[in-house]
């Protein structure tokens, strides 16, 4: 387990590198200059990251980490019953709920300002939903029309194209997450996806 030094230095590489995305593209970020700003050495920061992707990575596998202790929490405490649709929404609210609280870092992740960064943060988020398809059709025994990637990649697109346009039409983050919520849980509902038949079925190719 790192020790409380090595965890300061890693923050403040993390703090630095987000501030900076406030002036420059992800891009054009410097080590050198990095270090600077965060009056860190270059020998210390190599010491830790490979390279300013590293430091990136490890700035979502930390949002990964709270964001799946939330997720487990939400099942907890509204969903004991796994029901599939709540499940979804849990997904759901734990990645708004990381987006804006976050929002200092993920506002730099769209794909005209930072194309590197708006693709880590897609993958991340279509990895997270593949995965929990995939763990839910088999622990409820419901059958996926389409394979995991391709319905968590629907989703996920379809999704987050609907934030930005609530983005830019100035709705409320409550706003976003209830009409998100209303669209998921209908397409859901509707079996398109989903079928809660027991039988299997291989997905199309």
């Amino acid at each position: 387990m790192e020790d409380r030094r090595v965890r300061k230095t890693k923050k403040n590489l993390k703090g630095t590198l987000i501030d900076m995305l406030a002036d420059m593209p992800f891009e054009q970020i410097s080590i050198t200059e990095l270090c600077r700003r965060a009056d860190t050495s270059r020998i210390t920061f190599y010491s830790h990251y490979n390279d300013k992707y590293a430091l990136v990575d490890d700035i979502f596998q930390d949002m990964i980490r709270v964001g799946t202790g939330n997720y487990i929490r939400r099942q907890e405490e509204n969903n004991p019953q796994r029901d599939l649709v709540i499940g979804y929404c849990n997904v759901l609210d734990v990645i708004l709920e990381l987006y804006y609280a976050n929002y200092d870092f993920f506002r730099h992740t769209l794909p005209e300002e930072n194309p590197y960064l708006a693709f880590s943060f897609y993958n991340y988020v279509l990895e997270t939903v593949e995965m929990h398809t995939d763990k839910e059709a088999r622990i409820l025994n419901f059958r996926l029309k389409y394979t995991a990637k391709k319905i968590a990649g629907f989703l996920c697109y379809g999704i987050l194209g609907f934030i930005n346009e609530c983005h830019s039409e100035k709705e409320t983050v409550e706003e976003i997450r209830t009409e998100a919520k209303e669209i998921l849980k209908g397409i859901l509902k509707s079996d398109l996806l989903v079928s809660r038949e027991n039988a299997p079925v291989q997905p199309p190719a």
